[in-house]
């Protein structure tokens, strides 16, 4: 609720756990979305959009071949989808032009602004129905600013891998829960608990 939520894939620990754990995380599906809007707004030729669907083709099925394999500890399933995953993009990268680079790398940047400003107003409003003092504010934001830099600070450090920076954003929201225990009241958790039960909801009610 007070930052990006990022959701680390679950570790099995046998054979049988394997499996069914085996889907592309939620960030992920959206990630793919967002990614195949972005393209749309390339303006990208003919022969540009059939190898991009021939790419997609193939990394559909390379993907659903390894789901399929049982062979395969979950570690070694993730890691080969995580090379997979950066050698899709690599692809990807290497069909556009210099000037389509440029609008997808600004087009996704005015994507994770609107993203922080939602957010922003997001906390805003949680804190104004909360009715916290301006002392519980002061340390809310502070909170805020300094979980976004170290998410920041993971994900742009390339000498770690994807599951790796995944694991670290998780401890990083774990630790966030708990900060956030001991800035607001008993009252105020579970008022703030009631409006994520509320929230879901409203969510669960809209999809169907």
């Amino acid at each position: 609720m007070l930052s990006v939520l990022v959701l680390a894939l679950v570790a099995a620990t046998s054979q049988a756990q394997e499996i069914p754990e085996r889907k592309a995380p939620q960030h992920e599906m959206k990630r793919r979305h967002h990614r195949g809007d972005e393209f749309k707004q390339l303006n990208l030729s003919d022969e540009q959009k059939t190898k991009l669907k021939a790419l997609h083709q193939e990394n559909r099925k390379q993907m659903a071949e390894l789901k399929k394999n049982d062979n395969i500890t979950v570690k070694e399933w993730k890691s080969k989808m995580e090379a997979q995953r950066k050698d899709h993009r690599a692809k990807l990268q290497s069909l556009l032009t210099e000037e389509q680079k440029t609008q997808l790398e600004k087009s996704r940047e005015e994507r994770k602004s609107r993203f922080r400003e939602r957010s922003k107003t997001r906390a805003g409003k949680m804190e104004a129905n909360l009715g916290l003092s301006e002392e519980q504010s002061a340390k809310l934001k502070g909170n805020r600013e300094a979980m976004s830099e170290k998410i920041k600070a993971i994900r742009e450090d390339k000498s770690i891998s994807d599951e790796s920076k995944k694991k670290q954003v998780k401890e990083l929201m774990k630790k966030q829960k708990e900060d956030m225990k001991s800035i607001l009241t008993d009252e105020q958790l579970k008022k703030l608990e009631e409006q994520k039960k509320q929230r879901s909801s409203h969510i669960k009610t809209f999809k169907e």
